[in-house]
């Protein structure tokens, strides 16, 4: 299947490209214009639908409305129309395009260096964050090699050997219940890892540890509908407290990870609650970068879920007719998959202009790379 080419309407302009063009990023000339930090939030599952839900069901205006610079990807991964989690954060991790299921690897099931890896040896801090288990699909991506993601083990002992210095999420059961047995929060504390089990700290109680990593559930982290509570806002603003404590600059992935099973469930209150709890990390991580002036903020996701649409509520008259009422929505999904649909990027800070226009998934990565300079030899 290819792109053609199209004209999409979009928030308030046009853009166009095709599937089969990758769109190069235009050269940064000004020097000011280099951010020093970069946070990367994914909403896993989320399209233009999802997205939308929170101008209808959230209490406050969304934070989505702040963004000025606005574009959109394609997702396909290299060998299907369709992607998964892992072939598409693999793209943003590591800006090479792959089949469905690898996580770091190129579709030749190669190793490929990822963000966290090509930043390390320039003293640039990094972090990744999740709903769901570290070693789910998309955080790994961004610190592990495997042919499949489904070998979560092997992805949380690749953590334990990571150069990531802070991670917060799920997944215990994969260090201290393992298979083999073996106890990797063990592992963890020879890696100068200060690992939390329990609950969030407060900054103070971390500020001189080395890396820090909290594991605070067996699996994934509770719903929000469960009382998840602002987790994902209070890991992520630690995050960037302990990242930026050195003032060396850094990278942080922080991922809204259930939107997507809330999409796969076709369960409109569990997906607009997630997404509800996104935009209020947004919020969060854009008044850092506000008052900070050095940072880029990039929002995206890896691919839509579920097919999901506002649509006309469904109601029906007294003679048993149905039809449907245009002042009232009632979402509905057309799949319990992954949808090819078009994503939106949103950008904000130094560099963000690169972010425009409609390209594909792994050229956020190659765009990154160039506003930093992270990608020119040191």
């Amino acid at each position: 299947m290819r792109l053609k080419r199209i004209i999409i309407p979009f928030i308030v302009f046009s853009l166009f490209s095709c599937k089969s063009t990758i769109v190069t990023s235009k050269t940064v000339s000004n020097p000011n214009n280099t951010p020093k930090n970069v946070i990367l939030l994914i909403s896993d599952g989320t399209g233009l639908s999802q997205i939308s839900s929170a101008f209808y069901y959230k209490e406050s205006t969304p934070n989505y409305t702040r963004f000025k610079n606005i574009g959109l990807i394609n997702t396909s991964s290299s060998r299907e129309d369709v992607t998964d989690s892992a072939a598409g954060a693999t793209a943003f991790a590591c800006g090479e395009k792959t089949y469905n299921g690898a996580v770091g690897v190129a579709a030749d099931s190669t190793n490929l260096g990822n963000i966290v890896e090509l930043v390390a040896s320039k003293n640039i801090k990094t972090g990744v964050i999740a709903t769901l288990a570290i070693t789910h699909a998309t955080p790994a991506c961004f610190y592990a090699h495997t042919f499949s993601r489904d070998s979560q083990e092997e992805i949380a002992s690749q953590l334990t050997r990571s150069n990531v210095d802070f991670f917060a999420g799920g997944g215990l059961k994969f260090f201290n219940d393992r298979k083999d047995g073996q106890n990797l929060l063990i592992n963890l504390k020879n890696n100068q890892f200060d690992v939390y089990t329990n609950a969030l700290t407060e900054f103070a109680t971390i500020e001189s540890s080395n890396k820090i990593g909290f594991l605070l559930s067996n699996e994934g982290m509770p719903k929000m509908e469960e009382g998840r509570g602002d987790f994902l806002s209070k890991a992520t603003e630690l995050g960037i407290q302990f990242l930026s404590k050195d003032d060396s600059g850094f990278f942080l992935m922080s991922e809204g990870s259930q939107i997507d099973w809330g999409g796969h469930a076709n369960n409109a209150s569990w997906l607009i609650s997630e997404l509800i709890d996104f935009d209020n990390v947004i919020g969060k991580v854009l008044d850092f970068a506000e008052k900070d002036g050095h940072t880029l903020v990039v929002v995206t996701s890896d691919h839509e879920t579920g097919g999901f649409t506002l649509a006309a509520k469904k109601k029906k008259r007294e003679d048993g007719s149905e039809y449907s009422d245009y002042s009232e929505i009632g979402p509905t999904f057309s799949t319990g998959g992954h949808s090819a649909t078009l994503i939106p990027v949103f950008a904000y800070g130094p560099g963000s202009e690169e972010f425009k226009g409609v390209y594909e998934n792994n050229e956020i990565f190659h765009k990154i790379m160039k506003v930093t300079n992270w990608g020119k030899a040191k």
